[in-house]
């Protein structure tokens, strides 16, 4: 899964990155070392004619069918492997595709009850990892996203689920899951309303290549959400 994520860039960078107006504001994406369910996020979606645009979506995603926000345990990950058909996303995988740009995320790797921490009998806490680009890139994950209206209020609410994967090498040593990530090449693809399912986007839902990313061993400082700050990605050990 990926239940973390990392942007530190400019409104400028990622404008120009994905090809979209710099028409959002720089908190939104500037210094946002640990991103975390139920908070917003940025992403890139296909607008009227085909254009790009920025639009801040809540992560977490709300099926239209969903009565009540009031109980419901948001998704925040989709398996890409049966995205398709899940009923919960099968019509967002369709036709609301959309790119979560990103410089890195984080992952823990779990201990089992028998490796106790050094001098104790208790055991081990998970260990945090982040994952970035072996070439200090800006990359983007896979995701959907749904609009959804409040009965009651009217509210509208849109949001968004990542897609995962199988672990490539590099993520394997630590989780088993990791997000996908969808090269620049593809974004159009991925992107377009019309190529609905098939092996056009099948081939797309693929671990990353080997060499693609790097890991850091970082401190617990970063599982608390409400710590932002450098610390976060700094690596430890």
């Amino acid at each position: 899964m990926c239940g973390r994520m990392v942007l530190t860039r400019s409104v400028a960078e990622v404008a120009e990155v994905f090809d979209v107006p710099a028409d959002f504001e720089e908190s939104e994406v500037r210094n946002r070392y640990n991103i975390a369910p139920s908070q917003p996020v940025a992403a890139i979606r296909l607008e009227s004619e085909g254009v790009r645009r920025y639009a801040p979506l809540h992560w977490g995603l709300i099926p239209s069918w969903v009565k009540s926000r009031e109980g419901f345990r948001l998704l925040i990950n989709a398996r890409s492997e049966t995205a398709s058909v899940k009923p919960s996303f099968k019509e967002a995988f369709k036709k609301r595709r959309c790119l979560i740009p990103l410089d890195g995320f984080y992952e823990w790797k779990r201990f089992s009850e028998d490796e106790p921490e050094a001098n104790s009998n208790r055991r081990r806490p998970s260990q945090p990892y982040y994952f970035r680009s072996a070439q200090a890139e800006m990359m983007a994950v896979a995701g959907i996203w749904e609009s959804w209206v409040d009965s009651r209020t009217g509210e509208v609410v849109e949001s968004c689920a990542l897609l995962t994967t199988a672990a490539n090498e590099t993520v394997r040593l630590v989780h088993h899951r990791m997000p996908v990530l969808i090269e620049p090449k593809e974004w159009r693809t991925w992107l377009d309303p019309e190529l609905e399912e098939g092996e056009g986007l099948a081939r797309l839902l693929a671990p990353a290549p080997v060499g693609l990313l790097e890991s850091l061993q970082v401190s617990t400082h970063v599982n608390n959400v409400r710590h932002n700050d450098i610390r976060c990605i700094e690596a430890v050990g």
